[in-house]
């Protein structure tokens, strides 16, 4: 029975624990009305998820703690004393969670939402602070003051759990429909004797470029470190190809852009659907475990217009090749290859498909030659340093998607050029160990001398392409390298993790937003490294170079700094209201 009593205040504490991660759940979610059926079906999810595993917690914690003792605990079936220091441990943990999740997201809630989480993880703070003195107390005078020992108890409880979901609020109205304009807005006339050329980099590090290239083993890098300018960028969180992508397109922050996440999360139960997973507490594995259900977002999450969109609007060309987030492929003036082409060269029923694409036409075009090579990089499996490393070569979807970006510049020309290289992200996360063997300090001998290499010559395969670039490029135009995170080797506790879970070869991680890196060269760019910037500063950039105005709802800035000051004399930077309707 002593057991059975044990077991009811561990289960008691875990459903607490894990109410307190709904909370912050809902916190980062202000949309969902907590009124809504749908939300407390996701609350009933994360309940479930959790509350399994935090009562096996505190119970092997009880047992512990019965072990060591001198004294034998006999807890009753709702004790005060348990309780009240259990209480301590779940809403300091809650409360250290809502700081570091505001921290961590900030830029991705908008201020409002910001606001209201800051006063809901004071309020937890508080009540771990008050869960503390009603536990000292408790312990100081012992059983004396049972009855009012539990109201206090039970009575902060209520408190923890409905003063951050008062400060969050019932919910938010649903943002309207995305309304596309196609409307001209009168604006200066951009000058056509320049081009800019965009190579997107996933996980890309600068740590491991500038040795390379002072060694003269990436000699194009080399050459923009050299002569051009180069600056960090600050990234967001979670960081993601979609949401960072997304704002270095806009200029705007995911709370103006509307993309938060990769993806939206259904509870399998019913639950209504959030885009946002907090952090440091294991969220996503309510995905592996089948909990929750992922649904990829698509373009019609972008609230905001994209660069190639306000470039459209003034009368100037694009190229767009592989940019997250642009399936379903919309209207541009030039052309646009989505990310998804290579997934519908896989499945015969939508080799028509005219949304991969803009225009649909585009396809039939590239159908003959390119799209070949795609299907056979999926059929192709590279040597990997594990079993679970994806079956895909990154090598050969790169090659193929920047052949037709090659082949669109050479045949619909554009003043505007973007191409995405996702592949180095890939292979950074299942070789970065054996590239920085001292930040693992497990590689051996022999898996240095096989897979040592693999990672430096996918970063030579990158340099190659921004060497073609460069051989392209007239001496007014401007090549902006443009890698939105960085990479760095996972913490000790997320390799025991994923190692758990079955993923032992995985050695790279982003998720804690490393920076990335801008490399400016051209004619015009001014020589050196620059302070640090942000993915927001990409695209107000490129407007300031094509003489176009920047928005003022933008949330990033034209970096003037990185071209010569004979340049800028001769362009002061120009604004507009807005660029959406």
């Amino acid at each position: 029975m002593r057991f059975l009593r044990m077991f009811s205040n561990s289960a008691i504490a875990g459903a607490v624990a894990a109410a307190y991660v709904a909370v912050l759940v809902l916190q980062l979610n202000p949309v969902p009305s907590l009124w809504a059926s749908s939300t407390w079906w996701l609350a009933a999810t994360i309940l479930a998820g959790y509350g399994i595993h935090l009562t096996a917690l505190f119970y092997a914690i009880i047992v512990v703690r019965q072990l060591l003792a001198t004294e034998t605990l006999s807890p009753g079936w709702f004790s005060v004393q348990v309780l009240a220091w259990f209480c301590v441990g779940a809403s300091t943990a809650s409360a250290i969670l809502m700081w570091l999740n505001l921290r961590g997201f900030r830029v991705t809630l908008d201020d409002d939402a910001a606001q209201r989480m800051t006063l809901g993880a004071s309020a937890m703070t508080a009540c771990a602070v008050a869960f503390l003195l009603l536990a000292i107390v408790r312990y100081s005078v012992g059983r004396r003051v049972a009855p009012a020992g539990g109201l206090a108890v039970a009575t902060v409880l209520v408190l923890s759990l409905a003063l951050p979901l008062a400060a969050r609020g019932f919910g938010q109205p649903a943002p309207p429909p995305v309304r596309r304009s196609a409307t001209a807005i009168p604006i200066v006339d951009p000058r056509e004797d320049s081009r800019v050329w965009l190579v997107g980099i996933d996980g890309a590090s600068l740590d491991i470029i500038s040795p390379a290239a002072a060694d003269g083993r990436l000699p194009s890098f080399g050459r923009l470190l050299d002569g051009g300018a180069s600056l960090h960028l600050a990234t967001l969180r979670p960081t993601q190809p979609a949401p960072v992508w997304t704002a270095v397109a806009t200029g705007k922050l995911p709370a103006k852009n509307g993309v938060r996440s990769a993806a939206t999360y259904t509870a399998a139960a019913g639950g209504g659907a959030i885009d946002l997973l907090p952090d440091f507490c294991f969220a996503h594995a309510l995905v592996s475990a089948g909990l929750f259900a992922e649904t990829t977002q698509t373009s019609a999450a972008v609230r905001a217009a994209p660069l190639w969109s306000i470039l459209g609007r003034a009368g100037v060309s694009s190229t767009v090749v592989r940019w997250p987030l642009t399936w379903p492929a919309q209207p541009i003036v030039g052309a646009l290859v989505s990310d998804e082409y290579h997934r519908a060269a896989n499945l015969s029923l939508a080799l028509d498909d005219p949304r991969v694409t803009f225009p649909a036409d585009l396809d039939v075009d590239l159908r003959a030659r390119p799209r070949r090579e795609i299907v056979a990089a999926n059929a192709s499996v590279p040597v990997a340093p594990g079993d679970d490393y994806p079956g895909a070569v990154p090598l050969a979807l790169d090659r193929a998607y920047a052949s037709i970006a090659d082949w669109l510049e050479h045949e619909r020309p554009s003043v505007f050029v973007a191409l995405r290289l996702q592949g180095l992200d890939t292979v950074s996360h299942y070789f970065l160990r054996h590239a920085l063997p001292r930040a693992f300090g497990d590689v051996s001998e022999a898996e240095r001398r096989q897979y040592g290499q693999v990672l430096e010559q996918y970063y030579r395969y990158v340099d190659g392409e921004i060497g073609r670039v460069i051989d392209q490029m007239r001496p007014s135009d401007l090549l902006l390298v443009v890698a939105p995170f960085g990479m760095q080797p996972l913490s000790p506790a997320k390799r025991l993790l994923e190692h758990s879970l079955g993923n032992s070869s995985l050695s790279g991680s982003h998720e804690r937003a490393p920076d990335g890196f801008l490399l400016a060269y051209g004619a015009h760019v001014k020589r050196g490294r620059l302070p640090r910037g942000s993915v927001v500063d990409v695209a107000p950039t490129v407007l300031y170079f094509l003489d176009l105005p920047v928005g003022r709802d933008m949330d990033g800035f034209a970096r003037a700094d990185i071209f010569s000051r004979e340049f800028t004399a001769e362009r002061p930077i120009a604004y507009v209201p807005t660029y959406e309707r």
